[in-house]
């Protein structure tokens, strides 16, 4: 059984309470992980603040070079750290599952390694000189979710850590191990105290809050629910923190009458069920043409069926389970529910354990709960309609504005469509595919700034302005 230290200032520190960390795919407890006191997080801050000067001074050439060997690091250890990942997340190594985490997390940490943000000349003439420079922050404090721990870790991470900045982060009680290993490496190679890791079992939400209220932290990048990160934005207000939150979507596809039903299923089914559908950016609701709303139904069941569910170690295995009781709990009311008011086409029963079978459920409308509710997990409501128009309302008609789709052969009439879509990311005949050099970011109550490329970068800085 895996007992994982916290790292503060480049030391392995233990708790004088840890809680237990459980597989969800069996139940079995594979780990314990410190359950950290606020005197634990205290001294992270203040590692970090102390690592900061002397990392924040760095050239930005040392920055880059010290990225990049965090990326060397990822990759030694990518099957240690993809194989914890399977064990305490439950997703399979395999398909798109841990292993292809870390193949993720590694893109993610090379490409933004690589980013750089230099001095901008706004004006130089006889008037004056006028230059824009971006300065780290500090500390930058990073809360992440259960559902991809050492991929979001790093998207949180590696940006501050190429800024300058000094980070403490917090995973999910959920799943803190892979986090607190990945954490133990870097620090081999990274100073002491430029990244340190604290863990609790959030029942009190003590450690989660008290680093979005704590003065010795400049930003907080949060990726998780919509309430928590309301109560995020609340906390960090006292202390004017800069915040990058990225919340819950509830993304619709929008399938056009010229598609071709069987050579789009695979695509959809992954669009929605990619991690078992416990994806912030996953298609939540397809709205489909009734002139081929049938066939799209059909083919999709045909498609899922072919998809093996198990135990996450097992290699053939491309689904597991949903990663929590809680999560497994709201996945099955929103199922049980609307099965009274649609027509199910495929599972919708709970399976053992924490097991759930890909659900797919036709007949529904905006306002029936699996339609209008973020479900984060394996079932999808399919949706008829008959007028485009229509479509992009019922697609708009939600609190939420992450990520959203369009599927048709016409490329241009797609774009059209997407251009009326209200979220931040729109793609064409494919759902959720996000990558590192294209800016992620949500409307609406889907978040607050983006992730990636030099537009995410950039919000691990303070612009100042130097007029000679």
């Amino acid at each position: 059984m895996y007992a994982a230290p916290m790292t503060i200032g480049g030391r392995a520190v233990p708790a004088t309470a840890t809680f237990d960390v459980k597989n969800p795919s069996t139940g079995a407890t594979i780990g314990t992980a410190p359950n950290a006191s606020l005197a634990d997080l205290d001294a992270a801050v203040a590692a970090a603040q102390a690592a900061f000067p002397a990392w924040s001074q760095k050239p930005d050439e040392a920055l880059q070079q010290a990225c990049l060997a965090v990326v060397e690091t990822l990759g030694a250890h990518a099957e240690e750290l993809a194989q914890l990942i399977t064990l305490e997340q439950g997703k399979p190594l395999n398909g798109l599952g841990s292993r292809w985490e870390m193949g993720g997390a590694q893109a993610w940490a090379g490409y933004t390694s690589r980013l750089a943000l230099p001095m901008k000349l706004l004006q130089d003439d006889a008037q004056g000189r006028v230059e824009l420079h971006r300065k780290p922050l500090g500390v930058v404090g990073s809360i992440t979710p259960w559902n991809f721990p050492l991929m979001i870790a790093i998207w949180h991470v590696l940006p501050a850590l190429r800024t300058g900045n000094t980070v403490v982060i917090k995973p999910s009680p959920h799943t803190p191990l892979a986090t607190l290993r990945m954490v133990e490496l870097l620090n081999t190679v990274l100073p002491a105290g430029v990244l340190n890791c604290v863990t609790g079992d959030d029942r009190a939400g003590s450690i989660g809050a008290a680093m979005a209220a704590h003065a010795g932290i400049r930003k907080i990048v949060f990726t998780g629910s919509c309430a928590t990160g309301q109560k995020v934005m609340q906390s960090a207000a006292l202390t004017m923190k800069r915040l990058t939150l990225e919340l819950g979507g509830n993304d619709a596809g929008i399938v056009l009458p010229d598609c071709d039903p069987q050579a789009i299923a695979e695509g959809l089914f992954w669009g929605s069920f990619i991690n078992n559908g416990q994806t912030c950016a996953a298609m939540k609701r397809l709205y489909v043409h009734d002139s081929i709303h049938d066939a799209v139904c059909e083919h999709l069941v045909a498609y899922a069926k072919t998809v093996p569910m198990g135990d996450g170690m097992a290699e053939h295995n491309l689904l597991g389970p949903v990663q929590n009781r809680m999560q497994f709990d709201k996945v099955a009311a929103l199922v049980a529910d609307a099965r009274k008011k649609g027509d199910l086409l495929l599972g919708g029963g709970p399976g053992d354990g924490l097991f759930f079978p890909a659900t797919l459920i036709a007949g529904l409308k905006n306002g029936d709960a699996l339609v209008d509710e973020e479900q984060f997990g394996p079932a999808l409501p399919i949706i008829r309609y008959k007028d485009v128009n229509e479509a992009i309302r019922y697609a708009n008609d939600s609190p939420n504005g992450l990520g959203g789709s369009v599927w048709s052969r016409d490329i241009t009439h797609a774009k059209q469509v997407a251009s009326q879509m209200e979220c931040g990311s729109v793609w064409i005949n494919k759902h959720g595919a996000i990558q590192p050099n294209a800016p992620f970011g949500g409307t609406k109550a889907s978040g607050i700034g983006v992730e990636f490329a030099e537009d995410g970068l950039q919000e691990y800085t303070d612009p100042q302005v130097i007029f000679t």
